[in-house]
């Protein structure tokens, strides 16, 4: 028998799937390398298939797939993907979800309610991975739902990065309810700006539907930097921003991670209240869902970075002013 070599080379794969090729190709540059090209395809009675066109064996894949309308679709897909990388024996499976699918269903509000965001965690570990990777999830908890590694990613650095030019004189740093408090409070001290949140009650029965009630802290005569996770129809937003302006707000500008953009979001976004939105390319954002006002900052340089890390056997921690 002739004598076995041991190269001990890693191979770094990245893979994507149809909803956002674009951002896995930006990945894939930033990392100087290219995507895998995935022969996907949908059957005429909606059934998915997915191979690779080159041998992935002894891989450390790293398979992107962000989560746009149709969702279930992408949902289905990636974990078509996933269940073929296992079984074309690569070394390890990092699935990359910039936007965590069903992450505001993290807990039970009420009797007979799925927790969606911990049936994901399981599909995608049934389905053979063995990291998950995301950006903002909606609640930290999800964390904890998946059997494995899982690696947050935060995007404030990339919007902090935007609102440096702003005048922290005049600026007030704004929670849009009281479950993004925290993260409005670190932006608040990141920008040495004082805080106000917007106190609201949303009825658990009508979805999308959102009644602002009190404003706390100073916002008469100052700049307004709402901060959220997300922006899905817009309504909670709007809304807000118009309570900012009434109470004499000078302008109001939005920062969001994940542009969902639902309808009617594009409209009530170039509301006279709303002076700018900035957001991430987590989830693609096509012309029709484009305007004036918005600013859309790439967020495959952070999504690079932590792929090395993880490849690496680095820090993922230490990218965000945490322990190496």
């Amino acid at each position: 028998m002739s004598e076995i070599k041991q190269t001990g080379q890693k191979r770094l794969v990245i893979v994507s799937g149809r909803a956002h090729p674009q951002l896995a190709l930006d990945v894939a540059a930033h990392l100087e390398t290219d995507v895998v090209h995935t022969d996907a395809r949908t059957f005429a009675n909606g059934e998915i298939y997915a191979r690779y066109d080159e041998s992935v064996r002894g891989a450390d894949v790293f398979v992107i797939q962000s989560m746009p309308a149709p969702l279930n679709e992408h949902v289905m897909e990636s974990l078509i993907m996933v269940d073929a990388l296992k079984r074309a024996s690569v070394k390890r499976i990092t699935v990359v979800l910039p936007f965590y699918p069903y992450g505001r269903q993290d807990k039970k509000g009420r009797g007979r309610e799925p927790i969606s965001a911990r049936l994901m965690a399981d599909l995608y570990k049934a389905a053979g991975a063995d990291r998950i990777m995301s950006v903002d999830l909606h609640a930290a908890q999800i964390q904890g739902f998946f059997d494995g590694p899982v690696d947050h990613l935060f995007a404030m650095p990339v919007l902090l990065e935007h609102f440096k030019q702003l005048d922290n004189t005049t600026l007030t740093v704004v929670s849009p309810d009281m479950g993004r408090v925290r993260v409005a409070d670190i932006w608040s001290d990141k920008l040495d700006a004082p805080l106000a949140i917007i106190h609201k009650r949303r009825d658990p029965a009508v979805p999308n539907q959102v009644s602002v009630h009190e404003i706390v802290g100073e916002v008469e005569g100052r700049v307004c930097l709402i901060v959220d996770d997300l922006i899905d129809t817009g309504r909670t937003i709007a809304k807000a921003a118009q309570a900012l302006k009434e109470a004499g707000a000078l302008g109001v500008i939005v920062a969001a991670t994940h542009a969902v953009f639902s309808d009617p979001a594009v409209e009530l976004l170039q509301s006279e209240f709303i002076d700018q939105v900035v957001v991430t390319d987590t989830l693609p954002l096509p012309e029709s869902k484009r305007f004036p006002t918005l600013t859309v900052l790439p967020i495959a340089p952070l999504l690079a970075r932590a792929i090395y890390e993880v490849f690496d056997d680095g820090s993922v921690t230490s990218m965000f002013d945490g322990a190496a």
